[in-house]
């Protein structure tokens, strides 16, 4: 993996595009406009997944996308902002941001930090003992939560795969409908989860 060309951008400049974020399904709702958003360090262990498991091939991408960035002087784990990545073999250039986690609070009053995005790179550092800064955001509107609910047993539950069998249930929808609660990040970022040598739950 060879990085071409990187562009920094600093927090101010990624908070100030997730507030335009919209909703997939009705692009005129911007589901961060009036949440608290900050960019802080976050043990693993205090985030939740939302998927009960982790794909072997996404995560050495991850891995390899850290090493790559660490020829531009770029710690993955610390992005203190957002990156612009011009990727060799891909046309078009590619937004990482630090990993996405939401404050959800579930029926049973349980609070859990629920990672949205950037899920292989929260486990990378869980694997690799590092304490990962993430984009934390709280005050979610109450009736669009993250789309699928929090594993009970967190990482302890989470499987290491190297493929997804027919009928594997990979999450726990909230809603028939789940499509509804997912978030657009390329509604103001470019190519989040587009073509890309690393996936979008990376």
């Amino acid at each position: 993996m060879k990085i071409l060309a990187v562009e920094r951008f600093s927090e101010d400049q990624l908070i100030e595009k997730l507030r335009g974020v919209t909703m997939l399904k009705a692009p005129d709702v911007k589901i961060y406009d009036k949440a608290l958003i900050s960019v802080e360090k976050i043990v693993v262990e205090q985030l939740s997944p939302p998927q009960n498991y982790i794909l072997r091939g996404e995560l050495k991408k991850v891995r390899e996308l850290k090493w790559a960035l660490a020829e531009h002087d770029i710690d993955i784990f610390e992005l203190n902002g957002f990156v612009r990545l011009l990727m060799e073999g891909f046309g078009e250039p590619v937004d990482l941001l630090p990993p996405v986690v939401e404050e959800s609070i579930e029926r049973d009053g349980s609070v859990h930090f629920i990672v949205n995005d950037g899920m292989h790179r929260v486990y990378m550092a869980l694997r690799e003992w590092v304490i990962p800064q993430v984009v934390f955001v709280r005050g979610i509107p109450k009736h669009l939560p993250y789309y699928a609910y929090p594993v009970p047993g967190k990482w302890t539950s989470v499987e290491e795969r190297d493929d997804l069998p027919d009928g594997f249930l990979k999450k726990w929808h909230r809603t028939e409908n789940y499509h509804a609660l997912y978030r657009n990040f390329n509604s103001t970022f470019v190519n989040v989860g587009g073509p890309r040598p690393f996936s979008s739950s990376s």
